[in-house]
């Protein structure tokens, strides 16, 4: 373990010492140590660690002073444990004060000391990103189970200059008044947390050269590390971290639109004695990009919907509504609305509609505008066509539904709900002998313009095609 970085508790180890008795205890939120009995040189280390922390040469002065050789070593043996744990945090000193500061997130961080050549230069990774958190710049990284806390400004000077490959040295000559012992630290605590690469003699970056980690897009590997558990200790699943503080929207959206098609809804129980078997239609399933001469018809359009996204009931819980759909959903809770760019349809004009899921109902929101044209047109280039789909069904999502439950997960539990409904549309799609599609990407802005809906509240998530 390093001499050179000032070592402290993270915030949320707290240090107690219960009445009558000579114990110690250290508190986190997942884990307690009681020390019994302790020595008051190990005392004064744990209450230093507690409060602001100190260099390991001066914690094991404190213990090796009041209480010998040998507890020092015993206290050396605790911080490896407290490392383990997760509890020790690692500072960057700057004439006696801290620039930067590496807490780990899980207790799998495994801070390790780097060797720094004044000589060799290094380069910001790819993938580490700075934020503000409560007022606080954070630097972060799918790739590091620990964060970087700037807490001066020569912190965020150094790390501004590391955007592009930088020496000990030239760090030095760019930062006025700072000292090449504490760029060392600072460097050594970079690639600690996993934030900095070193650059060869012939201008390779590792990170870059690693066939591997070349192939993740920056916000590609963030979202999968940040959505799932184990690089992170943010509140994860199903948390109601709004309960009593907003209220839940409901389960199904109020009607955009007061002139509205009623749609057709087959009987179900005909069509379980009269369709192919589900194993014809799993097998048979396929992406068809091209028409028929005679297009879609407003009661197969209506089948279609009735068949993939109608709501078969609402419940009313405490924590607010939930749906039984045809598809699943997460927490039933059902965040998904269908908006119908109509271009080519027996019985239904084209424009743009939204699908009532509980009325069974279109609600007409415009003509065919020119957004809603250049929707179908994103969708044509989409398919790789000439012709536009006779109907784009554009899949959003009211983000807020499943964020007002899920925590750390929500946005990526909506994805799983677009994957589990385009499956259904697909099935639903073959057994009617329609042609479907399920798009690779589309334009959120174009949708919002063309709803009125607000981006951050409702845009879109996923596009299928459908016709004839």
């Amino acid at each position: 373990m390093s001499q050179q970085f000032l070592l402290s508790f993270k915030p949320d180890v707290s240090l107690m010492e219960p009445e009558a008795t000579e114990q110690l205890v250290l508190q986190s939120s997942t884990r307690s140590l009681t020390f019994k009995q302790t020595q008051s040189g190990l005392k004064t280390a744990l209450k230093t660690l507690a409060d602001g922390g100190a260099t390991l040469a001066e914690l094991t002065q404190m213990v090796q002073q009041d209480d010998g050789n040998f507890l020092a070593l015993r206290f050396y043996a605790y911080l490896q444990k407290f490392s383990k744990l997760g509890w020790l945090c690692h500072s960057v000193l700057a004439q006696g004060k801290a620039i930067a500061m590496a807490v780990p997130m899980t207790s799998d961080d495994r801070f390790s000391d780097s060797e720094v050549a004044v000589e060799s230069k290094y380069v910001l990774s790819r993938f580490a990103y700075c934020h503000q958190v409560r007022g606080q710049l954070v630097l972060e990284s799918p790739r590091s189970q620990a964060q970087v806390l700037l807490t001066d400004w020569q912190g965020a000077a150094l790390l501004n200059q590391l955007a592009k490959p930088q020496s000990c040295n030239e760090l030095v000559m760019g930062i006025p008044g700072i000292s090449l012992e504490t760029v060392k630290q600072f460097v050594s605590l970079l690639l600690g947390a996993q934030m900095l690469c070193e650059v060869s003699e012939d201008g390779t970056i590792g990170e870059q050269a690693n066939v591997t980690l070349a192939q993740w897009e920056f916000h590609d590997l963030l979202f999968h590390a940040r959505s799932r558990q184990g690089r992170h200790a943010h509140p994860f699943g199903g948390t109601y971290r709004f309960l009593d503080k907003i209220e839940p929207l409901p389960a199904v959206k109020s009607p955009m639109s007061e002139e509205v098609i009623e749609l057709y809804k087959p009987d179900l129980e005909t069509l379980k004695t009269t369709e192919a078997s589900f194993t014809q239609v799993l097998e048979s399933r396929k992406s068809i990009r091209e028409y028929g001469e005679i297009p879609i018809t407003a009661q197969q359009l209506g089948e279609f919907l009735y068949r993939c996204a109608r709501v078969k009931r609402i419940l009313k819980t405490d924590r607010g509504e939930i749906l039984s759909r045809p598809y699943p959903s997460g927490g039933a809770l059902y965040e998904l609305e269908l908006y119908l760019a109509v271009n080519n349809c027996q019985g239904i004009a084209s424009g743009l509609y939204h699908y009532d899921p509980l009325a069974h109902q279109l609600g007409r929101i415009s003509d065919r505008t020119a957004t809603v044209e250049a929707l179908l047109n994103d969708a044509r280039r989409s398919m790789g066509q000439e012709g536009m789909p006779q109907v784009l069904i554009v899949i959003a999502a009211r983000f807020q539904r499943l964020a007002w439950k899920y925590e750390s997960m929500a946005y990526a539990v909506m994805l799983k709900h677009v994957g589990v409904l385009y499956q259904t549309m697909y099935l639903v799609a073959t057994a009617m002998k329609l042609a479907p599609c399920g798009l690779g990407g589309g334009n959120s802005d174009l949708f919002t313009q063309a709803t009125g809906c607000d981006y951050y509240a409702e845009t879109s998530v996923g596009e299928f095609a459908l016709g004839c």
